[in-house]
């Protein structure tokens, strides 16, 4: 706990600075929309809790605990201090879960109180976009309340909520690479053409070769480490049937009618769907509790084989730093900061991210009576962006973090242990499959409906 209070007071310095979102890092970026920056700023919040939680489920925390005299319950006491604090709670997989339960309530709490906020001029909008040293002791309260919750079924019942939550979130994740690639796809195109320069041509192919490159490689690693000749029959239909998705989905991508319809649809946005993918199924492969068919990647790098079963691990002793978790916290931060900071142009992409299409043009500051130079606000007319959905995203993103920091594994209340478990694996490959529809979705809607518009 001490180092959450410690995050906690290094957040509230920081949000103690300014009252409200338009003088928020305004020596940085006197030029900034008050839209991106609110966003940025909950978006730290997220951080934060995210940073807690990796301490709280460092290896050896709850060891060190328990040396302080008459800290945790059961420990060894000195005169004039009593045993309070449960080191079973504080640390390892339940903190996690109470970190994580305290940062969704938060979000869920603002995406239900920011419904149909349609402009800067709505007296909710002051909320969002200010008072953050009293949002911070919300936060606060909420957690310190969250590590007062029995443990009782909550662990088990929290866990079918994060699953849930999670497999939205992944379909979110892959919505954003999809706006990602198109914009991506799109600047470089235009700075071709408009420069006649060709290198942009040559590193836009560079990228797709090297997606699909890796895609192959995971393919063919997938075949030999995870999968066997008498065994792993789930695995090898996974492995096939998303190569052959993977297939399918790069060649409608360049076929004539969808490059008619979709000018900047190709194989670059094709090539990162797939590496995702390929991430995803090898995600759910790593929680398979079938042992044959999920070596550790300690096990593959020393030949170092283990007895113990995939997830039979101590309740402070969850490894999130796996490599798949690893990976999983990367991509994760990469598209909660895209999620911040985007102004896509992809309409498509933003009616299913429930956004306005790219009025986020940056200004000039407002000097206030004070002398300070204060952000842009971009909103009196309209939202930039869903202030309900962008919340919503948060908590959905708080439950993937718990999941991935967890490995997905499913709390065991008769043992206290952590355990894989094949539901995190079926969710995971739905996600999968449901991704690469939407993004199918997305190159064949201007055929089916031509009289819409998705320009």
């Amino acid at each position: 706990m001490g180092a959450c209070l410690a995050l906690c007071s290094l957040a509230s310095c920081a949000s103690c600075l300014c009252g409200s979102a338009p003088c928020l890092l305004c020596g940085c970026c006197p030029s900034s929309n008050n839209s991106t920056i609110t966003r940025l700023v909950f978006s730290f919040f997220l951080l934060m809790g995210t940073m807690v939680s990796v301490i709280m489920i460092l290896p050896g925390m709850e060891t060190q605990l328990r040396k302080i005299p008459g800290f945790c319950q059961g420990g060894t006491s000195i005169p004039g201090f009593e045993n309070q604090v449960d080191c079973d709670v504080i640390v390892g997989y339940k903190s996690v879960y109470r970190m994580c339960f305290a940062m969704a309530c938060f979000f869920f709490l603002f995406s239900a109180i920011m419904i149909r906020v349609r402009s800067s001029k709505d007296p909710r909008a002051a909320i969002q976009n200010g008072f953050w040293f009293f949002k911070f002791l919300i936060l606060i309260g909420i957690t310190v309340g969250a590590f007062f919750i029995p443990d009782g079924t909550f662990h088990t019942v929290w866990f079918y909520f994060g699953v849930v939550g999670s497999f939205i979130f992944i379909l979110i994740q892959l919505i954003l690479l999809i706006d990602f690639a198109h914009s991506w796809n799109k600047i470089w195109v235009e700075n071709a053409e408009n420069t006649n320069n060709k290198c942009w041509f040559a590193g836009l192919l560079s990228f797709t070769v090297l997606h699909y490159a890796l895609a192959i490689t995971a393919v063919v690693l997938f075949y030999v480490y995870y999968t066997q000749p008498d065994d792993c029959t789930e695995h090898k239909v996974f492995i096939s049937l998303n190569l052959i998705f993977c297939i399918i989905i790069s060649v409608v991508s360049i076929l004539p009618k969808i490059q008619e319809a979709q000018p900047h649809s190709g194989l670059l946005q094709a090539s990162l769907i797939s590496l995702y993918t390929m991430y995803v199924t090898w995600s759910a492969m790593t929680n398979n509790p079938n042992r044959k068919c999920n070596p550790s990647l300690l096990s593959l790098v020393s030949n170092v084989s283990t007895t113990e079963a995939p997830g039979d691990s101590n309740p402070g002793q969850v490894q999130w730093w796996d490599a798949q978790g690893i990976v999983g916290l990367v991509i994760f931060l990469f598209c909660t900061l895209y999620a911040s900071i985007r102004s896509s142009s992809n309409t498509q992409v933003n009616k299913l991210m429930q956004t306005e299409e790219g009025v986020e043009s940056g200004g000039e500051g407002v000097v206030g009576e004070d002398g300070v130079r204060r952000a842009v606000d971009n909103e009196e007319e309209g939202v930039t962006y869903s202030y309900s959905f962008f919340h919503f995203h948060l908590f959905l993103a708080s439950l993937y973090i718990m999941m991935t920091l967890t490995n997905w594994y499913q709390p065991d209340t008769t043992t206290q242990k952590m355990r894989s478990s094949m539901p995190a694996v079926w969710v995971k490959m739905s996600s999968s499959w449901l991704g690469l529809g939407l993004y199918l979705w997305t190159l064949i809607a201007p055929l089916i409906f031509p009289d819409r518009d998705f320009s």
